[in-house]
Order: structure tokens, then C-alpha cells, then sequence
């Protein structure tokens, strides 16, 4: 009964969105579906090795979220939530594009892995045993399961289309390779996500939040706390504290923006 109601709030604010696209109805939107966006950055994060942050992949998310919100057409009857999901990890595989964090040690033995493993298939006419490709690669048994989630780890940024290829994302992909003739212009969005870097570096997770929602999605304190599960209070507390460091660091790096 509760899930039903609320769904039929959210409904109505993307009737009223629709109707009259204010930043408060758009926040209420962002509020309801961040969780989305944390579910899905925390799930491709358990995937990579170390060195990738997962507060890098909640906001390049959220900014795959905005896009969403803004293309999605009520119209076609596809529910958001399977609507968003492709562009939230899209998002997200692009950051990880634009981060290069794959070694080229890592993509060299996904290359090795990946031919061994047709090679036996098609001498085989089966998958191969971990044995088989530990002899093929002529590596210790114990490496393959290394090779093999470097391998995955690698594909997960490189074969991105993937996720827009499956049975239940197909009515999403060929909604998605129509023109968006309202979509942002590229280069001003990828200028916001270097900004958006910049700024955060050196936050924490809450903390790179606060910034991205108070100051690019201009929700209020309140709006920001309920996102958080944080008191109005806290949020503004916080806020200061942030604002304080980031004056600090900026006036030591001042001659990098004077060059």
C-alpha cells in the first residue's frame, strides 16, 4: 500500500516536472532515484581492482542520472528505473574511461586470456577447465583466476554496450540511439565533471555530495540533508567546514590557475 502511494507521488511530480520543469521538481526527482545511483555505483565498484574510488563513480552518476531525467519522455511507457539505470553505468564506465585506471600490464594478459580461451573453445567445443588454460597460458593454475578477473574487470569499462544489448534493456537502446535534439552540449558537460573534480578532490563521500547537489543542482539544505539521511543542521555544519578547506587549498594552488 505504501510502495503503491509513493509511486503514484512520483508520478505526479514527472507529470508536473513535464509540465513545468522548476529545480525544485527536478531535485524531488534526483532525491527519490539517488538510490539507484548508489546501488549501481557500489555494484561496479565490487567488480574493480584497487585504486578506483567509489565517490568517483556515485558522481559521475549522478550526472548520468541528470541526463536521464532530462531525456526521458513519459510517453514511450518504459518505467524510468529501467529507463536510467544504462545511462547511470554508462556514466559511470565513462569516468572510469577518462581515469585510464587499467594498467597496460592488466589489458596485455586480458589479451593473452581472451585468445587462449577461443583457441580451446573452438579445439574443444566447450568452454575450457582452468587446468586447460593454465597450460595453454603456461602460468600456475592459481594465476588463471587472476587473469580472469582482470579480464572482467577490463571488459566491464570496454565492452559498455553490453549493457544496452541484453533482452531487458532492449526497448532502452533503441530509445536511447534516437537524437536527443535537448541534450547538453557535450564539451560544456565534460567541462562541469572536470570542475566537479577539481573542486571535490580530497573530499569525502558526503562531503563531494554536498558541493555537487548545493552548488550544481542547487538543492536547498534541507532537500540535501533529506538525500543523505542527514538533520538540515549537519548539512549546513558541514557545508561551512567544506567551503573554509576549499578557500585554503585554493589560494595554495593559485598559481596554477595564474599560468
Amino acid at each position: 500500500m505504501v510502495s503503491t502511494r509513493i509511486e503514484t507521488d512520483i508520478q505526479q511530480v514527472w507529470q508536473e516536472y513535464r509540465a513545468n520543469p522548476t529545480l525544485d521538481l527536478r531535485n524531488r526527482l534526483v532525491e527519490n532515484y539517488m538510490p539507484l545511483v548508489k546501488y549501481n555505483g557500489e555494484r561496479i565498484w565490487a567488480r574493480l581492482p584497487d585504486g578506483v574510488e567509489l565517490d568517483d563513480l556515485i558522481s559521475a552518476g549522478i550526472f548520468g542520472l541528470l541526463d536521464a531525467i532530462e531525456a526521458f519522455d513519459l510517453s514511450r511507457g518504459v518505467k524510468f528505473e529501467t529507463y536510467c539505470v544504462p545511462r547511470i553505468r554508462g556514466a559511470m564506465l565513462d569516468e572510469l574511461r577518462t581515469m585510464d585506471w587499467v594498467p597496460r600490464l592488466v589489458r596485455s594478459k586480458q589479451s593473452k586470456y581472451d585468445a587462449a580461451n577461443k583457441q580451446l573453445e573452438t579445439a574443444l567445443g566447450r568452454k575450457p577447465t582452468a587446468e586447460e588454460l593454465a597450460v595453454r597460458l603456461q602460468i600456475p593454475i592459481e594465476e588463471v583466476q587472476k587473469y580472469v578477473s582482470e579480464a572482467t574487470a577490463v571488459g566491464l569499462v570496454s565492452l559498455n554496450k553490453k549493457w544496452y544489448e541484453t533482452d531487458s534493456y532492449k526497448d532502452v537502446r533503441e530509445i536511447d540511439i534516437l537524437e536527443d535534439k535537448k541534450a547538453e552540449d557535450p564539451t560544456h558537460r565534460l567541462q562541469n565533471r572536470d570542475l566537479m573534480r577539481l573542486v571535490t578532490r580530497g573530499l569525502n563521500r558526503n562531503e563531494r555530495l554536498i558541493v555537487i547537489l548545493y552548488y550544481y543542482e542547487e538543492m536547498t539544505m534541507k532537500e540535501i540533508g533529506a538525500t543523505l539521511n542527514l538533520s538540515e543542521s549537519r548539512v549546513s555544519q558541514m557545508h561551512s567546514s567544506i567551503v573554509t578547506r576549499l578557500q585554503t587549498q585554493l589560494c595554495k594552488r593559485r598559481p596554477e590557475f595564474s599560468n
